[in-house]
């Protein structure tokens, strides 16, 4: 339970979120949203992720806790109402998430079974890979960096062939950029809810206490995940959008990439990819529990959640990895995909933009220029205001929804705090 994990331990825990998240759970979400543009979309986003990088990289190195961006917050802004209200909202994100990579998983596997997906049998998928992604995890950090170096070379292998065969048959004419009318915003707005397709980085802080020299390896493992997904959902994205028309692409919506795999692979192809998004799903649920877990356990020791999170149950595990599962559960049956996505993506950068404002005013401290992290904060706030736009426009539930837990994060941290007389400690 003790051992630790290396750098490309960590690197795959961020990469097999990051995938996971986009190229094959919420693909024909964005090409319904951006259309030829989609390639263009994971450049923007990419970018964005960089500027956020940059602070959780200076953070990250100095201050090693598996509360991560949560520890950031505490120390560049102290303890009160707001910072608990982040801790809670932060672990909410990771549960929000473990329900996006659920949803997607059934939304491959049963029609790769030829089931239907009906509500009960989404159900049962969605169950079974969370119960099966726990069990792992209560295996340890060891085993989870193992298992996720595999899954995720079998992942990017699958992607390998998808985008080495696919390039020769790519139509030029179906990928270049547009900015006729409606395109330009189709596309912004798409950059902003696929900023979600990069959270994924952040996973490596919350896991600095049990990599191996974390000064050194975590801004390596924040960067070289960027950098390497970048590169993947461009070509990816190039080759689906070059090889089958939008309409097709968004009529396959949760199954987008093994349908584009269909004009050069034929029924292999849809096989094979089918393979490879659950592979790549199950890294980044993997992930993503293991990240959650992590951070509810690190803020119950600070005093930021009730001490049942830290608490050992069975198999010596903390409560809160059961209780993160359970309520990922709760939220996948509960929301569709695009809800849930952006939800998501609309938290995140919440805590995002607290980060960065942390960074700034410890940059003396842990170094960083501050005119970056500036540029930041007005990147990440623009951003957020265009995805609450969208979410207005496109489905006001996910906006009341979003609002909704921004508020009960408050309200549920003051009444908390109100009954229990605790801070949060920061740790060293």
């Amino acid at each position: 339970m003790t051992e630790k994990m290396g750098l490309w331990g960590a690197v795959s825990i961020a990469v097999g979120t990051m995938i996971g998240a986009s190229i094959f759970s919420v693909f024909g979400l964005g090409a319904r949203i951006a259309g030829h543009n989609l390639p263009l979309v994971f450049v923007l986003s990419g970018a964005v992720a960089l500027l956020v990088a940059y602070s959780y990289a200076h953070l990250g190195a100095r201050i090693v806790s598996n509360a991560g961006p949560i520890e950031f917050i505490l120390r560049g802004m102290g303890d009160g109402l707001t910072t608990g209200a982040l801790s809670i909202l932060m672990w909410l994100t990771y549960v929000v998430s473990i329900a996006l990579f659920a949803k997607g998983f059934s939304g491959y596997l049963l029609p790769l079974l030829h089931v239907q997906p009906t509500g009960l049998h989404t159900a049962l998928a969605e169950l079974g890979v969370i119960v099966g992604f726990t069990a792992l995890n209560l295996l340890g950090t060891g085993a989870v960096g193992r298992a996720e170096v595999v899954i995720v070379g079998v992942k990017l292998a699958v992607l390998g062939v998808f985008i080495l065969l696919g390039l020769r048959s790519v139509q030029v004419a179906w990928i270049t950029p547009s900015f006729g009318s409606g395109q330009a915003s189709g596309t912004v707005n798409a950059a902003a809810v696929f900023f979600l397709s990069y959270m994924g980085f952040g996973l490596v802080t919350n896991a600095s206490e049990n990599i191996r020299d974390p000064a050194r390896n975590v801004p390596r493992a924040i960067y070289l995940s960027i950098a390497i997904v970048t590169v993947i959902y461009v070509l990816v994205s190039v080759v689906a959008v070059g090889n089958l028309p939008i309409p097709r692409l968004m009529e396959a919506q949760e199954y987008a990439l093994a349908e584009a795999a269909k004009p050069f692979l034929g029924s292999l192809g849809y096989l094979l990819v089918s393979l490879g998004a659950l592979f790549s799903i199950s890294s980044a649920l993997n992930a993503t529990l293991y990240g959650g877990a992590n951070i509810a356990y690190a803020l119950a020791k600070e005093g930021e959640l009730p001490e049942l999170f830290e608490r050992k149950v069975w198999f010596r595990a903390p409560e809160g990895l059961y209780l993160t599962a359970i309520l990922g559960l709760v939220f996948a049956v509960s929301f569709n995909l695009n809800g849930i996505a952006s939800i998501a993506s609309a938290v995140f950068m919440v805590v995002y933009l607290f980060v960065l404002l942390s960074h700034f005013r410890l940059a003396e401290e842990v170094g960083g220029r501050r005119s970056i992290i500036g540029v930041g904060l007005g990147t990440i706030g623009v951003v957020f205001l265009l995805l609450m736009r969208y979410q207005w426009g496109t489905d006001r539930g996910a906006f009341y929804a979003t609002w909704g837990t921004l508020a009960g994060s408050l309200i549920l941290e003051a009444v908390y705090r109100g009954l229990t007389k605790r801070g949060i400690v920061t740790r060293s």
